[in-house]
């Protein structure tokens, strides 16, 4: 599959270019661009986006829609039949429920005739490594008949322990799943800017950014919008997700005219994200995309071994355990600036390292009377975060 340059000095004029090379697509498509309140899923934007997704198909590539919408479909709905709203969690899973079906057969008649496949996830189809390979496996054969994968979150039965969060999050997943080249967000401004410019008329926006850190995430205002759940920062967090799996992100205006042409043909418009330098194989992509269940926290040493030199999380390096995590569960480490450094899968529970840390390797068995692993993450299960 051709892909796009991942030369690390690539500056922004060759990153641009280097995007009509994506062979296979993840558009995200928020509710705000979608929906308008009151008014509901405006079937009119959905028609032109599908249209250039048929356009991009048409050029030989392969588009994947990670969609949000059926909760706002769900809402229209009981609005219009005169039926009480409400604001729970169960109420907003029936509204799910209620308007997912209306979401897909809008793709549906607008992608006509090509076929469409409704795909609904929640994180544990993540988290769980055999779920992970039936969910790739499931989307490439869809892929290779020629369907078009309409993917949202399941809505109807996710509750906050096994929720994505948001469909930014959720896309870049997605991406990691089909080998993605391209994540596109749409969303219902250009791209990032230095400051919100709603509030900030002079607000510059950004074109290029080499690379998401703690301090591009400072740039982000948390607003949502009324059907969304997610905002900038969300969307930021998934393009440093995504460029850790070697794919190149593009934020745009959803609602610009011909906006997805326009990023695959190199043209200046939104913010891109290049991809990480070194993308990760693939056990170590489904490791990050991960959310931690706890945190240790390394000795100045401990983070040198790991992140200079490559090596395993023992022991005599963890200085505090935060978190209740089980033995393969995924834990964060930190530096005692509480900095993120790395992320893996754990050997040990949360209450057998914290029985075992600071002690040597050899000390392990006779502390717990058990020793599972000389490493309490051994760096084939170690991913670097490196947040800056």
């Amino acid at each position: 599959m051709a892909q796009p340059s991942r030369h690390p000095g690539q500056d922004a004029a060759a990153a641009r270019a280097a995007l009509a090379a994506a062979r296979r697509i993840v558009v995200k498509v928020g509710s705000n661009v979608l929906v308008e309140p009151e008014v509901g899923l405006v079937e009119a934007v959905l028609r032109h986006l599908v249209g250039q997704c048929l356009a991009l198909r048409a050029g030989g590539r392969t588009v994947v829609i990670v969609s949000s919408g059926a909760v706002a479909c769900g809402m229209t709905y009981l609005r219009t039949h005169h039926l009480p709203l409400g604001r729970d969690l169960s109420f907003k899973q029936a509204a799910a429920a209620i308007g997912q079906p209306f979401l897909m057969r809008y793709y549906e008649q607008a992608f006509a005739p090509v076929p469409v496949a409704q795909v609904l996830l929640t994180y544990d189809d993540a988290r769980d490594r055999e779920r992970f390979l039936n969910a790739r496996h499931t989307l490439r054969t869809l892929l290779t008949l020629g369907v078009v994968p309409i993917i949202n979150e399941n809505d109807t039965v996710a509750t906050a322990e096994i929720k994505f969060g948001d469909n930014d999050f959720l896309s870049a997943l997605v991406a990691n799943i089909v080998d993605a080249d391209l994540l596109v967000l749409l969303s219902d401004v250009d791209g990032l800017f230095d400051r919100d410019p709603k509030q900030y008329p002079e607000a510059r926006q950004l074109s290029f950014v080499p690379e998401v850190t703690v301090a591009t995430l400072e740039l982000a205002s948390s607003g949502k919008s009324a059907f969304g759940t997610g905002g900038m920062q969300s969307k930021l967090t998934a393009a440093r997700t995504a460029a850790r799996f070697g794919v190149t992100t593009v934020i745009v205006n959803g609602r610009a005219s011909n906006i997805l042409e326009r990023v695959i043909a190199g043209d200046d418009v939104g913010t891109l994200f290049p991809p990480a330098t070194a993308a990760l194989g693939g056990r170590k992509r489904w490791i990050a995309a991960l959310r931690p269940k706890g945190t240790l926290t390394l000795d100045a040493g401990a983070v040198r071994a790991v992140v200079t030199q490559g090596k395993s999380v023992l022991p005599s390096g963890i200085i505090r355990v935060t978190g209740r995590f089980a033995a393969g569960d995924v834990v964060a480490c930190c530096d005692e600036q509480g900095r993120e450094i790395a992320r893996g899968l754990t050997s040990y529970s949360a209450d057998e390292t914290e029985t075992i840390r600071g002690l040597k390797s050899s000390e392990i068995a006779q502390r717990l009377g058990f020793r599972a692993h000389d490493e309490v993450i051994h760096r084939d299960d170690l991913v670097l975060t490196g947040e800056r």
